[in-house]
């Protein structure tokens, strides 16, 4: 992604310290991941995109794991669940006093853009200067959301939460997404001004739109994109953001140069890096730390994580590709083949039913249906090394740690736990022998015990 214009007189506070009750987890409401990574990061993410980058991330006391998950930046402890005011209160003393304004946004509404942020920047810093920029939008179902009051000239006047609104604000279209960027000379006055005599007896920031307005300072909103302001309160509301974000990384896949036969049944990383001519076959799953290369096909049923695909590799059907894994140049990774943590050189090819774990494998070399990398023993992992151009027979075991030179030769239905050198052929079954007429007699034999047996 491109990152956009610096904006290092911007902070931004991200309010994270619910605590996910309707989600029924034990589990921080923010940490809940889609598209590969938790909710408060994709906020994080969209921010630094948009060239934010003094971050502070509210939490509360019990949000085990949320610091960690947003390290480096900081994090500020609301003691108490007192409403949005008082959250950003508690971020108030990590806040950069040379901040000219100060957005504020939800970690669990995971799905804003960087060019949204983008736009409240820009109408924050217009020539009337707004004292408050709020993010309206219009959804389809509006209960539940509070109202934005404009003045017959358009300029908002004050933000009425639906508990507090009387018939005639609720049929308001408008509603508030709780985002705002806000002047950072002003922030901490209003702040500290805000009451909570209101049906929930907290204090709201919603509240400091009203007493903008009274100290004689300008207020206005921008419209967003309803998806983009989902907020994720439930499992039902987390496959939602799923939806929607495999729709918009399907699209940036495509508009790329990627060929996706069935798009819907594709699901991305945030992270993937997909090259041009690329052509993605239906149910392919990618977890995080993808990239390919360009002209690249992956067949359908693939599940790829951690890996990189050099330009012109076929991977699978059926393949999975684990952490670590790297598919060198026109290589080849067959229909239930697992690779892990090993590199496949150039032109290398593993076509069927092998697990190739800890490895390095040499250009063109080719490893046979069955075989495996026995890596683990119990304690350690070992690494396995096959040469280039070696041949590997179908159902090889390959004990590490162990080395194939180049151009050899593995007998099919061996046990290797030896070196074997360039050029060498390695046979370690037992020898074939055959004894005249024993089939025949044992099918005698056993048919005339069957026979027995009815009588």
């Amino acid at each position: 992604m491109t990152k956009l214009q610096s904006t290092s007189d911007v902070s931004a506070i991200v309010l994270a310290a619910g605590l996910g009750t309707r989600m029924k987890s034990k589990k921080p409401k923010v940490l809940h991941q889609f598209a590969g990574r938790a909710m408060v990061s994709h906020v994080l993410s969209a921010l630094t995109e948009a060239g934010v980058t003094h971050k502070i991330v509210v939490i509360s006391e019990d949000a085990k794991g949320v610091e960690e998950a947003v390290a480096p930046d900081p994090v500020a402890i609301q003691r108490q669940q007192l409403g949005t005011g008082d959250a950003v209160k508690s971020a108030l003393p990590l806040l950069d006093e040379n901040a000219s304004d100060v957005l504020v946004l939800f970690g669990a509404d995971p799905l804003i853009s960087a060019q949204t942020i983008s736009r409240m920047i820009d109408r924050r810093q217009a020539p009337d200067n707004p004292a408050v920029v709020v993010l309206g939008f219009c959804p389809e179902n509006s209960a539940g959301y509070g109202r934005l009051i404009t003045d017959k000239d358009g300029h908002l006047e004050a933000i009425v939460e639906e508990k507090d609104a009387t018939p005639d604000q609720i049929r308001i279209d408008i509603c508030n997404s709780g985002i705002m960027a806000i002047d950072g000379k002003r922030l901490k006055s209003l702040i500290g001004r805000l009451g909570n005599d209101n049906a929930k007896g907290e204090y709201y920031l919603t509240d400091i739109v009203a007493l903008a307005r009274e100290d004689g300072a300008n207020c206005t909103w921008v419209e967003g994109d309803a998806d983009e302001l989902l907020g994720v309160d439930t499992r039902a509301d987390l496959a939602e953001a799923e939806r929607l974000m495999q729709i918009r990384l399907r699209q940036r896949a495509m508009s790329g140069g990627a060929t996706l036969i069935d798009p819907d049944s594709i699901f991305f990383c945030y992270d993937t890096d997909i090259g041009q001519d690329v052509v993605i076959g239906p149910n392919v799953v990618f977890g995080p730390g993808v990239t390919i290369a360009d002209n690249v096909e992956i067949k359908a049923f693939s599940h790829i994580e951690g890996t990189t695909i050099a330009e012109g590799a076929v991977i699978g059907p059926y393949a999975r590709l684990r952490p670590g894994a790297e598919i060198g140049q026109d290589a080849r990774v067959g229909n239930f083949v697992e690779i892990k943590n090993a590199v496949l050189g150039h032109g290398a090819k593993v076509n069927h039913l092998s697990y190739i774990g800890d490895a390095d494998v040499g250009a063109k070399s080719n490893i046979g249906a069955g075989t495996i990398t026995c890596n683990y023993d119990g304690f350690l992992k070992s690494r396995t090394e096959i040469g280039k151009g070696a041949f590997i027979g179908s159902n090889t075991a390959l004990v590490a740690p162990v080395r194939i030179g180049d151009g050899a030769i593995v007998g099919a239905g061996s046990t290797i736990s030896k070196d074997v050198s360039g050029d060498e052929l390695a046979v370690t079954r037992a020898p074939q022998k055959a004894v005249e007429g024993w089939a025949r007699r044992f099918r005698t034999d056993r048919q005339a015990k069957k026979n027995a047996l009815k009588k």
